[in-house]
């Protein structure tokens, strides 16, 4: 049987980490320093349209916009509960189900990203919206997150985008680990019990889709904070 090759540990939030384990290979060194990353995303018609949101003319307020309550709150709450229960039910089912092949799994990854940018891109425009109502610092708060999205946005899928492409990594190198050598069989044993790596993987899967729903909450929750009574 193969040995899965020794990977230190990564510091950074627990999504990064997860992701770390999937790579092949050593992964490449990052610099610490925010503003340096930021400036690799940020072009320069990006970076004026940000300068404006936040040394320009405040937003007009939006016509009808949707008053922050208790009410909005529970609906953010909702919304991340449902989400993080359906990603646990998905993979307990799959446990169930799925055989040993990755192509149910990319599919089944894929379509909870899909649920996850849809849900968080509604509540995070909402939010922004009674954000936008407030006064001063709120209002300009609201523009600069609908700059930051814009901005940020298609750098930031395109990394989630990989996710599947990890996980299949992540797979493949499990499946190759468990597979026996040359000399491990013996045809007079039983019939093996369901793979233990198999297992495994679900439950990494579900980790890690558990970290990406918390990381496509942060905007929501910087939002919510701002929004809060004080």
């Amino acid at each position: 049987m193969a040995k899965a090759p020794y990977r230190p540990p990564v510091a950074g939030p627990a999504f990064i980490r997860l992701l770390a384990g999937f790579a092949d290979g050593a992964l490449p060194g990052t610099s610490p320093d925010l503003s340096d990353r930021l400036s690799q995303w940020v072009d320069w018609n990006r970076a004026v349209a940000l300068s404006r949101a936040l040394d320009g003319r405040l937003p007009a307020a939006v016509p009808e916009a949707p008053v922050f309550d208790s009410a909005e709150q529970a609906e953010c709450e909702r919304v991340h509960a449902a989400l993080r229960a359906s990603i646990t039910a998905d993979i307990e089912a799959r446990r169930a189900t799925a055989g040993e092949d990755f192509a149910p799994h990319r599919q089944h990854c894929m379509s909870v990203q899909r649920s996850m940018q849809a849900a968080t891109g509604r509540l995070r425009g909402r939010l922004r919206d009674m954000l936008g109502q407030g006064d001063g610092a709120l209002a300009r708060l609201a523009e600069v997150d609908a700059v930051m999205e814009q901005t940020l946005s298609p750098r930031e899928q395109a990394l989630l985008g990989a996710v599947p492409a990890l996980l299949g990594q992540h797979f493949e190198r499990l499946r190759a680990a468990a597979a026996p050598g040359d000399g491990d069989t013996d045809e007079a044993l039983p019939a093996p019990a369901p793979p233990g790596w198999l297992a495994r993987f679900h439950q990494d899967m579900q980790d890690v889709l558990l970290a990406e729903l918390d990381v496509r909450f942060q905007p929501i929750e910087g939002l919510l904070a701002a929004l809060r009574p004080r």
